[in-house]
């Protein structure tokens, strides 16, 4: 099940659904607007990327990734079924360099987050 992202209180609000909630190990994430440096489609990085990572995530390969993952030195938080369907949001100054979220919308969650980038003043 796609995660849902929203944005409130000038904050990134993402939301893990079904299953993957235990396979992430986390329902629920909440990045302030001036840690996120932009966010672009996920989908060759997902399909390149699933098949090279290190755990402590959940990693079944061609079926799904959740969780937490440590690559090239740098924590990532994934929750991907469907390359096809992935949104990379880019982090600064946080613990995870980015989020690689499987979405019902990608072009949506894309402009969404542009848009609220455009208008967060930092």
């Amino acid at each position: 099940m796609p995660a849902s992202i929203e944005i409130t209180d000038g904050r990134l609000v993402v939301d893990i659904h079904g299953p993957d909630k235990v396979f992430a190990m986390k329902s629920h994430l909440e990045i302030p607007l001036d840690k996120v440096a932009g966010a672009r489609s996920g989908a060759e990085e997902a399909r390149d990327w699933l098949d090279a990572m290190h755990i402590p995530g959940a990693h079944i390969p061609n079926m799904l990734s959740a969780g937490r993952f440590y690559w090239w030195g740098e924590w990532s938080f994934w929750d991907v079924h469907d390359p096809d369907k992935t949104v990379a949001i880019e982090l600064r100054d946080h613990p995870y360099r980015k989020l690689v979220l499987e979405v019902g919308d990608p072009d949506g969650a894309i402009e969404l987050i542009d848009g609220a980038l455009s208008a967060h003043v930092h």
